[in-house]
C-alpha cells in the first residue's frame, strides 16, 4: 500500500516571501503539487480554469461549500475563494505531497478538518526587512503598505498556532528547510505505521 502524502500549509504575512519559497520548492522538488484554489471572480487574461484557479459561479461555490467540499474558504471583494477538498483527498491518497499557500484563517479551517496537515509560518527576518520588501515591490501605496504591516502584526500573534516557523533570510535556504520538514514528517509517519 502506498504511503499517504503530506498536506503542507504555508502561511505568512504579505512580503514574507512565501510565494517565492513555494516556487523554489516546486523547482527543487517537482514531485510536489501546488493546490489549485477555487474562486468566483472572473478569469483574468491568460488564466486557465483548473490551472490558475477553478472558476466557479457563486451558486456552484455555495453548493460545494454546503456539501462540505471546501477545506477552507474566505470572501474577499465580493468574491469567494476556497480550497476544493476532493482533489486534495485524491492526491494525498495517491501518496502525493500537496502545498496549500493560504492565509492564517484558512490554515486554521484546514487544521480543524485535517489535523495531520503540517502548518508552516513563514516570516521575514525582521519587521524592518518586511517593510523594505513591501516598499521594494513598488506596486502599492504607502497607505496599503501600512495596512499590510498592521495585518502582519496580527498574523505574527498567530505564529504559535503553527507546527513550524521558517525565517526567510534567503528563499532557496528556506525552501530546503521546508523540504526537510516534509522529509522528517514522512519518515516519522511511515516509521510509526
Amino acid at each position: 500500500m502506498k504511503n499517504k502524502g503530506i498536506l503542507l500549509i504555508i502561511s505568512g504575512p504579505s512580503g514574507s516571501g512565501k510565494g517565492t519559497i513555494v516556487k523554489e520548492m516546486l523547482r527543487i522538488c517537482p514531485s510536489l503539487f501546488l493546490s489549485v484554489s477555487a474562486t468566483t471572480r472572473a478569469p483574468r487574461e491568460g488564466e486557465v480554469d483548473g490551472e490558475h484557479y477553478f472558476f466557479y459561479s457563486k451558486q456552484q461555490f455555495q453548493d460545494e461549500l454546503a456539501s462540505g467540499n471546501m477545506l477552507e474558504h474566505a470572501e474577499y471583494c465580493d468574491n469567494f475563494y476556497g480550497t476544493p477538498r476532493r482533489a486534495i483527498d485524491k492526491a494525498l491518497d495517491e501518496g502525493k505531497d500537496i502545498i496549500l499557500e493560504i492565509e492564517c484563517d484558512g490554515c486554521f479551517q484546514v487544521k480543524e478538518k485535517m489535523q495531520d496537515a503540517v502548518s508552516i509560518f513563514v516570516v521575514a527576518p525582521s519587521i524592518e526587512e518586511l517593510k523594505r520588501r513591501l516598499i521594494g515591490r513598488g506596486t502599492e501605496s504607502a497607505e496599503v503598505i501600512e495596512k499590510r504591516l498592521k495585518q502582519a502584526e496580527l498574523e505574527y500573534s498567530m505564529e504559535k498556532e503553527y507546527d513550524h516557523k521558517v525565517v526567510n533570510h534567503e528563499p532557496t535556504k528556506a525552501a530546503n528547510e521546508i523540504l526537510n520538514i516534509i522529509k522528517t514528517t514522512k519518515g516519522n509517519r511511515n516509521g510509526n505505521e
